[in-house]
């Protein structure tokens, strides 16, 4: 599953070039649970969302930033699950080298992921409303002799956002579009009576677990 920033969005945006390229990992968000459609079947699923700034230049040299001279940045969003066949974990498996040991399985903490070089494939789709897309394909280690020439500073400082314990400071600084999507789901909207017992947010399904290959 990809996504996707939208090619065609507001204002001057432009969004990250097809190609591979190296990025970091710098932000999660937990969705919530999302209604999804696909082949006339709706299902309910828990998201997150990992959002990457992305370093170095295009194929005309040109540098990969905003017109802020911010890096550009991408995401992609999954269905919280660590199942045989969830893309989550094929990216995670591939980004580590290795596949997840049943210990792993039980318990996996996300934030390890926080901060984390990778390089990912980058390409452009058109959507099923006739837009162009932009999507997170293949997510990668970073090769050997990228890692010893030396990685670039972080930029953007590394957030986690879990509905178990929202940070609203955080929550504030989110996009209109990502707000809406975590306050249409139903653990947002049960949280605002107050504590709910018995809701765990997406990300607290895999976490708990420290890990050295890369995280």
């Amino acid at each position: 599953m990809g996504l996707t920033v939208k090619a065609g969005s507001e204002g001057s945006f432009v969004p990250v070039p097809a190609g591979l390229h190296l990025a970091r990992c710098y932000q999660i968000i937990d969705l919530g649970t999302q209604k999804s459609e696909y082949m006339g079947k709706t299902k309910y699923q828990p998201k997150v969302m990992f959002k990457f700034e992305v370093h170095g230049e295009d194929d005309q040299g040109n540098p990969l930033v905003t017109s802020k001279g911010e890096p550009m940045s991408i995401s992609k969003n999954y269905t919280a699950s660590l199942s045989d066949m969830a893309t989550l974990r094929e990216d995670l498996k591939n980004w580590r080298g290795r596949d997840f040991t049943p210990e792993e399985l039980r318990a996996f903490e996300l934030k390890n992921v926080l901060g984390v070089f990778a390089m990912i494939s980058v390409s452009t789709a058109q959507g099923r409303d006739g837009k162009e897309y932009t999507n997170i394909g293949a997510i990668m280690p970073v090769p050997a002799n990228i890692k010893k020439a030396g990685l670039p500073e972080g930029h953007n400082p590394t957030a986690f956002f879990d509905l178990d314990n929202p940070d609203m400071t955080l929550f504030e600084t989110l996009s209109e579009n990502i707000k809406n999507k975590i306050m249409s789901s139903p653990e947002w909207q049960e949280r605002q009576g107050g504590v709910i017992e018995g809701i765990g947010s997406p990300i607290n399904q895999i976490t708990k677990l420290d890990d050295d290959i890369p995280f």
